[in-house]
């Protein structure tokens, strides 16, 4: 691992799946990565572990990023162990397979305080400090049922929608401080996030994509990798990695 220590990236849900495989993806590119996780602590330091073996910095963090008081301690621990914040990647998320008639007002508020007011608080957070700093890149992991809706979640559609939105927005009010906002929108990938499915249903949705299997967290990480590193001219962008889904 070729490593270089001027690089910082703030992970969250990186844990497991693909904020797992993003911290990996991010520590082999040089990057020292705040490993942010809610509960699995056990998990957090196996991706730190994993990384040191492999010659990077790795730090595990615990915070709820539908928490802003969480959200803003997340930059400063950031800002206190690594000096600067290049790169955040907002990827913690809930789902919530449930029709529409039947979603509570409080599932309804859990789910947007994750997947949008708190994303929304952090990036505001590092942006501060990319701004003094003088640029940076967020990477927003949006899904594909943000583009097209998915019937049977409605509340995480829109909420994955509104982080489209809010992606779009941050990326003309920051680009005059040389700050890049894009976004992810994975298809069906084989992670723990898609165990409410059956197996049969997991395989239907495998047969309706082109590819005609899951992505894996892997292939979106090096996405996310592409867009806060490599794609410098590349904002306000939504990346749809879906395996032709919905082509």
């Amino acid at each position: 691992m070729n490593i270089t220590m001027e690089k910082s990236a703030i992970i969250t849900g990186a844990s497991r799946g693909i904020g797992r495989a993003a911290a990996l993806e991010l520590a082999k590119h040089g990057y020292r990565v705040l490993v942010c996780y809610r509960r699995s602590s056990d998990d957090a330091a196996d991706v730190c572990r994993r990384i040191s073996s492999e010659g990077g910095t790795a730090l595990p963090f615990q915070m709820d990023v539908g928490d802003l008081a969480d959200c803003r301690r997340t930059v400063s621990k950031a800002m206190l162990e690594f000096g600067r914040v290049d790169v955040l990647v907002n990827n913690a998320g809930i789902s919530l397979p449930r029709l529409f008639t039947q979603t509570e007002e409080a599932e309804y508020d859990r789910l947007f305080d994750v997947n949008l007011k708190g994303l929304f608080f952090l990036s505001q957070a590092a942006a501060r400090e990319m701004i003094a700093q003088g640029g940076g890149s967020i990477v927003n992991v949006s899904s594909m049922w943000g583009v097209s809706g998915a019937a049977g979640e409605a509340a995480y559609s829109a909420s994955k929608a509104a982080v489209i939105g809010l992606t779009k927005a941050l990326a003309k009010e920051l680009a005059p401080s040389h700050i890049r906002v894009n976004a992810v929108a994975p298809g069906v990938i084989d992670t723990d996030m898609n165990a409410c499915y059956s197996e049969d249903a997991l395989r239907a949705l495998a047969d309706k994509t082109p590819l005609e299997r899951l992505g894996t967290p892997q292939e979106i990480a090096r996405c996310i990798r592409f867009l806060a590193e490599d794609a410098t001219f590349v904002t306000g962008q939504v990346l749809i990695a879906d395996g032709g889904f919905l082509t």
